[in-house]
């Protein structure tokens, strides 16, 4: 692909430029870098108090552990609603594609009340069923894990659906032509095409999952090492006058993110794009 013509520089350009930079710095370069100024404050003292903290080491696993599921179930769930909303055609398609977003638009606390009363004990439509099953899912790690998951689901479909739409289905249709099983077609040849669109988008519902603040809270409970996770920890230590561990809770939430979408960006080939 030829490359295009260089634009040429004016005073505009330039506002343009300063605008934008403007914006994000104030926006989020510089809210962030305040948690981290506030952090080490005096050195390490706020790190080490939060890691020897129980409630705050407890709530840092249990996040981790929400995320990693989250992201395992959206990953599945993400590559196949993909691949039906692109290579197939049926009625209610679009109304699919439209719901899929609804995660983006509705208040994550409407998402965890909506969990609740599905979900909680007697009072939930399938709570009675499930715990006469021995299965808890409100106030339990189960439906902290489904909050995590509905909020970020949308985040790996719409890093897919593009490219998907981008490489078309010839590669496909010949290895089908060739005697290629689905299993087999998928793994030598859309699972490369999508790869690194895939991995963004396990990224970002990774760093989304590891923030999630509104629809846990009413889902979990918000109970001391049982269904805290960090966030909560982070509202609760700043309430309670404990700043120094609010700040240095949220700094390792917010490193742990941004630690790997630089991975990400390092590892993917400069030269590489998705649709190749």
């Amino acid at each position: 692909m030829a490359s295009r013509a260089a634009q040429p520089r004016t005073p505009g350009t330039y506002v343009r430029r300063l605008i934008v930079v403007g914006y994000l710095f104030l926006l989020i370069v510089w809210p962030v870098s305040l948690v981290v100024v506030k952090t080490f404050d005096g050195g390490l003292g706020n790190i080490q108090g939060a890691l020897s903290d129980p409630e705050v080491v407890f709530a840092l696993q249990l996040t981790v552990y929400v995320a990693v599921w989250a992201v395992a179930i959206n990953t599945v769930f993400g590559v196949g609603i993909s691949l039906l909303l692109v290579r197939y055609e049926f009625p209610g398609r679009r109304v699919l594609s439209a719901l899929i977003d609804l995660p983006l638009s509705v208040s994550p606390v409407v998402v965890g009340l909506a969990l609740l009363l599905a979900y909680a004990g007697t009072d939930g439509l399938f709570g009675p069923t499930l715990e006469s099953a021995g299965l808890q899912v409100a106030f339990a790690p189960a439906g902290i894990i489904l909050a995590t998951a509905f909020v970020s689901l949308p985040l790996v479909i719409r890093e897919l659906v593009p490219v998907l739409q981008e490489i078309g289905t010839e590669q496909e249709q010949a290895a089908k032509s060739l005697g290629a099983g689905p299993v087999q077609t998928f793994r030598r040849i859309t699972l490369p095409s999508i790869k690194w669109a895939l991995v963004y988008g396990v990224v970002l519902s990774l760093a989304r999952s590891l923030g999630e603040f509104g629809a846990v809270k009413v889902i979990s409970g918000n109970i001391a090492q049982q269904t805290q996770t960090a966030t909560l920890v982070v509202e609760e230590k700043y309430q309670d006058f404990e700043q120094g561990t609010a700040y240095a809770t949220s700094f390792l939430l917010a490193l742990i993110a941004v630690a790997a979408l630089v991975v990400v960006t390092i590892l993917r080939p400069k030269d590489d794009t998705d649709g190749d």
